[in-house]
């Protein structure tokens, strides 16, 4: 509880003793008469010790033009019914009311602790090596290039690669795992860890404004400005609804006495009728909910830009992945060396040629190759002359005095090395062709594996909301029905070009239903378009990864696929808590407004149809950080 917090409850506690005091104070004492005067001291001192900072409030605003909100209603009844002698009522409202605005605030702090809790990753300063001693820093004075010393228990601020030293890692605030995660010399290291037992040089590779921790931070902060449609609604209701209300009250004041009299009645009616109307259940609890949600899944490693995309998730009925690094594990290994029997090439040749053409790239398939023929050699691969990466296709060389290609079939065929019907679908996983010269040289299989946990995730997907799971890859169509059939996937787009992933989104999301949201599931770095041109773009193992936390709206920040999921059931427990309390709140306030109004519903009535709801409302906001795995 914060210092504010306290001095809000030690008020009520005292103006709640006063009221308790004031309810001894016999009702019927004479007009003026002593005790009369006593019991409106005990009641007004109630009165103010709980609602002051309410009244100077609402006069505030009104000097700034913004009349109709909370602290006005709440002022003009509450003083109303002091006037007309309802002294118990009138301090009884201000004073549940500040009840109301603490279960608000201790609410608020809850999930807000979620939140803050990332916020904590933010180191204070660095401890720098220049000229033979170690200086300490602000972390935004160290420069790329220069050495920083991280000691167990430290916070690593900056991002950068061990030199020197192995330690585990607890990236905890990053990705929700409370495992550790081993490091050592040419690892590479994310700002916002904490070293959790030896010393660690790192080699800094990004300047602080371009680092992890600093990413993270600023998607915190700006989370909470999206807004969501549905809190965007109830804020424009309660601009709306307020001055209706008000001036409903004032004819319910006015208007009845002029023909039945028994002005006090009415005008007692009125001021319940004002009680009632106040909008602070709605106003408070639905973006209460939001937060809520989007602090629960912070807590787990999932960021989330806004309420908006968390609202959007809950319609999710369409689900677009990206195959390899999503999918699978992007961790490929050669599988089948097949040259050509005619060129009198060995594997091992073969392995060699393709290697040395692809150590320019770094598509995971072509460090792959590079690995295994380093692997094999027993030895560093040189890099080909002249070597050039297209796009889709592959590379092109140049190797001892020939041209070499390596890459997909559509590269060979457009290169003229063979034609499209000579094109061996025989081999699984994805292949790369090779040619020398234009001639036909072999071919390797490079094979990827799904990861552990993705049909389980799919497969919960389908259960959560029916989801139609798509899939698109640049890889063949054998290569990727395999994967497909291994995790349930309902449709494949293969062999697509980097521009043919964003035209299949455009296709997919024309044909979808328009209640429907679609989501398309990257790795962040070569997938920004579609990640931006999906309803909701969900960036996979986004640590580190600038893209992907400029691109996507939900940033998974520990590479597990099994979050998505979660995500989605926390955002279908939000948006149901959200309905529920805007159900809730409207209900019991029609009915009792109508019941004010026609003389059934007193004082009491409306302080339980505004304070008792908005913390009924608030206890079942807070449900959204409770979240089971």
């Amino acid at each position: 509880m914060t210092k504010k917090q306290k001095k809000l409850m030690i008020r009520i506690i005292v103006s709640a003793a006063l009221f308790a005091g004031g309810l001894f104070i016999p009702h019927e004492a004479e007009l003026f008469s002593v005790m009369w005067f006593i019991r409106l001291v005990v009641f007004l001192a109630a009165y103010l010790t709980a609602g002051y900072d309410i009244l100077w409030k609402a006069v505030r605003n009104i000097a700034h033009g913004q009349v109709f909100d909370e602290n006005f209603l709440m002022a003009i009844a509450s003083i109303g019914a002091m006037i007309i002698g309802e002294y118990s009522e009138g301090a009884a409202v201000m004073i549940f009311y500040q009840v109301g605005e603490l279960f608000q605030a201790l609410a608020v702090g809850k999930s807000r602790k979620s939140i803050s809790d990332m916020m904590d990753i933010n180191p204070e300063s660095a401890n720098v090596e220049r000229d033979g001693e170690v200086l300490e820093v602000e972390p935004d004075e160290v420069e790329i290039g220069e050495t920083i010393v991280v000691k167990p228990g430290e916070k690593v601020p900056l991002d950068g690669v061990v030199v020197f030293g192995s330690s585990g890692l607890d990236t905890a605030a990053l990705t929700g795992e409370s495992a550790l995660r081993d490091v050592t010399v040419g690892d590479e290291i994310f700002s916002g860890s904490v070293n959790a037992n030896g010393l660690l040089k790192i080699r800094v590779t990004k300047p602080y404004s371009d680092s992890t921790v600093s990413k993270i931070l600023e998607l915190v902060e700006n989370s909470s400005e999206s807004k969501a449609k549905t809190e965007s609604f109830i804020t424009r209701f309660a601009r709306v609804y307020t001055p209706i209300v008000v001036g409903s009250a004032v004819l319910l004041a006015v208007v009845p006495p002029l023909f039945f009299g028994n002005w006090s009645d009415w005008i007692y009616r009125a001021l319940t009728f004002l009680v009632v109307s106040c909008p602070c259940a709605l106003v408070i609890s639905v973006p209460l909910s939001y937060f809520g949600g989007i602090g629960a899944a912070a807590k787990r490693g999932i960021m989330i830009k806004g309420a908006n995309y968390l609202e959007t998730l809950s319609k999710a009925k369409i689900f677009v992945f990206d195959k390899t690094g999503t999918l699978t594990k992007g961790s490929f290994s050669v599988s089948e060396i097949k040259p050509e029997k005619s060129l009198g090439m060995s594997e091992n040749e073969l392995l060699e040629l393709c290697a040395a053409a692809e150590k320019i790239s770094n598509h995971p398939i072509a460090k792959s190759i590079v690995k295994a023929a380093e692997n094999e050699m027993n030895r560093e691969i040189p890099t080909a002359e002249n070597a050039e990466e297209i796009a889709g296709f592959g590379v092109r060389a140049q190797i001892g005095g020939k041209e070499i290609l390596a890459g997909n079939a559509r590269f060979m065929v457009k290169e003229g090395v063979f034609k499209e019907d000579n094109i061996s679908e025989n081999s699984s996983g994805t292949v790369v062709f090779c040619a020398a010269d234009g001639k036909y040289a072999g071919c390797i299989s490079v094979s990827d594996t799904p990861k552990e946990n993705a049909k389980e995730a799919l497969s919960e997907l389908e259960r959560l909301c029916s989801a139609k799971k798509i899939m698109l890859t640049g890889d063949r169509e054998k290569a990727a029905e395999e994967i497909a059939s291994k995790l349930g996937i309902d449709e494949v787009h293969a062999q697509l070009l980097p521009d043919g992933k964003v035209k299949a989104v455009e296709e997919i999301f024309a044909q979808k239903p328009d209640e429907s949201a679609l989501v398309f599931v990257g790795d962040g770095m070569n997938d920004a378009p579609s990640l931006a041109r999906a309803d909701v773009g969900i960036a996979m193992g986004a640590l580190g990864s600038d893209a992907a936390i400029e691109a996507a709206d939900v940033v998974l920040m520990n590479d597990n696929i099994g979050c998505i999921p979660l995500s989605v059931r926390i955002a279908a427990k939000t948006r149901r808590i959200v309905i529920q309390n805007i159900v809730f709140a409207l209900a019991v306030k029609v009915g009792v407004l109508v019941l004010s109004a026609v003389g059934f519903a007193n004082m009491w009535a409306a302080v339980f149809a505004d304070v008792g709801v908005s913390v009924i409302a608030i206890l079942n906001a807070m449900r959204t950080l409770s979240i089971k795995e």
